[in-house]
């Protein structure tokens, strides 16, 4: 199965986002995973508690903060715009997101950037599902 890792620096909010939705929605076609090149003691609370709001997915019982060490090799790499130099992996496949930052934002921007995580994991399926990548 395709290995899809999403990377962050601190892979504390986004890219642990995208890797819960990533299991939730596209499980059958890709294995999610996520790690930064620094981390955090912990996930985003507000992702946190949005995650369990919007998707009954609580983050903090299935996933925790991981280095780019910590995780398998990938087929692909998704960034998540985090306008930093991302370190060399090496993948068949790497695209950036573009996503800005919610942290410390209103629930509003929090969940339209959750939203936009959920079309990307979706397109993404499609498009692995497609052998379009």
């Amino acid at each position: 199965m395709t290995k899809v890792a999403f990377i962050c620096v601190h892979n504390s909010c986004r890219s642990q986002i995208a890797e819960a939705l990533g299991k939730h929605l596209a499980g059958d076609v890709f294995e999610s995973y996520s790690a930064g090149t620094e981390i955090k003691p912990q996930i985003n609370q507000e992702a946190v508690r949005l995650m369990k709001q919007l998707y009954g997915i609580d983050m903090e019982q299935t996933q925790h903060p991981k280095l780019l060490s910590d995780i398998p090799q990938s087929d692909v790499i998704v960034t998540m715009g985090c306008n930093v130099t991302c370190p060399y992996l090496p993948c068949k496949h790497r695209e950036d997101w573009g996503l800005d930052d919610p942290t410390e934002k209103s629930d509003e921007e929090f969940i339209a950037v959750i939203r936009e995580i959920e079309s990307k994991i979706k397109q993404l399926a499609d498009r692995i599902k497609t052998n379009f990548l």
